[in-house]
């Protein structure tokens, strides 16, 4: 009898658990708060490691940047965010203006995040792939667009071979910021068989036209788990991330749009992190959407 009654607690305490869980994760995230990016030494803190991986793709030796989360186990098996920087960056851009580690020792201190591993690759996918001299140049430009072949071919299975992921799109994602925003709509979009997570802060040019993004509205509906697009009210690149908005409006597929005062620069690239990171790897409630709207959370 007393087993009885102790089965019938447990049971009780652990749908308990997986309501306040299924509730907290489909909670919007809001506006980060002053003092989001700034180191709390008396936390956990995550790990950040450089790793060289091989790319067939450009014929050489590439590195990047891979963070883990505080209590990393690997006996334990975790999704993976990709995130890529700017036309003028490396793979230490991200780190040395944007501070992500900070960010996600802080949020999972307060409990906000899913335990992940972050990936921060060098998205200039050519030998010589520093950012110096003219960083405007056609090939290093164009070499933004070959990136994609490397991450999917080269540095994804290299992630997966090295570390506890998990390896099904439903664990995957991708987002960046400017020229990294237009690659993760580029190549989150493109292969929908590989990311089911998407985000970009304030997406540069080189984002595909909407059309060549989402060619089947349907698929994107049906595969995509969160799309979100973030940018400054007054950046000049605006616009592009206006367009892909608009016109996933008009072929109804959802997302997130979350416009903030600011301009082209990693005030506003931070707070989508935050936010975006919040958002990912947790169930997701569609009709939340409409409700990322700017507030001033001082």
């Amino acid at each position: 009898m007393k087993k009885s009654l102790l089965v019938k607690q447990l049971l009780s305490t652990a749908a308990a658990l997986l309501f306040t869980t299924c509730v907290f994760a489909q909670d919007i995230a809001h506006q980060a708060r002053a003092g989001f990016d700034v180191v709390r030494a008396d936390i956990p803190h995550g790990k950040i490691d450089t790793i060289t991986y091989d790319s067939k793709t450009v014929g050489n030796a590439r590195k990047a940047l891979v963070y883990t989360p505080p209590g990393f186990s690997k006996k334990i098996k975790y999704p993976v965010l990709y995130l890529l920087h700017g036309i003028g960056g490396d793979e230490k851009e991200w780190l040395n203006g944007g501070t992500p580690q900070v960010i996600l020792d802080n949020l999972y201190k307060d409990g906000k995040l899913t335990p992940m591993i972050v990936v921060l690759p060098n998205g200039r996918a050519m030998k010589d792939d520093r950012a110096t001299g003219n960083i405007m140049a056609p090939d290093k430009v164009a070499a933004f667009a070959t990136f994609e072949q490397d991450l999917l071919t080269d540095l994804i299975p290299f992630i997966e071979s090295k570390y506890p992921v998990l390896k099904d799109r439903e664990h995957r994602a991708i987002a960046g910021l400017s020229m990294g925003g237009g690659q993760s709509l580029n190549f989150g979009l493109g292969n929908l068989d590989k990311f089911a997570w998407v985000g970009a802060f304030s997406a540069a040019p080189n984002t595909k036209k909407p059309e060549e993004l989402v060619p089947d509205a349907e698929a994107a509906k049906k595969q995509l788990k969160l799309l979100w697009i973030s940018c400054g009210a007054s950046d000049g690149l605006l616009s592009f991330s206006k367009r892909t908005h608009d016109y996933l409006v008009e072929k109804g597929v959802p997302h997130v749009y979350y416009i903030e005062p600011g301009v082209h620069d990693f005030k506003v690239w931070k707070n989508g992190l935050y936010m975006f990171s919040q958002s990912i790897f947790k169930p997701v409630e569609v009709a939340n959407f409409a409700k990322y709207v700017y507030t001033d959370n001082k």
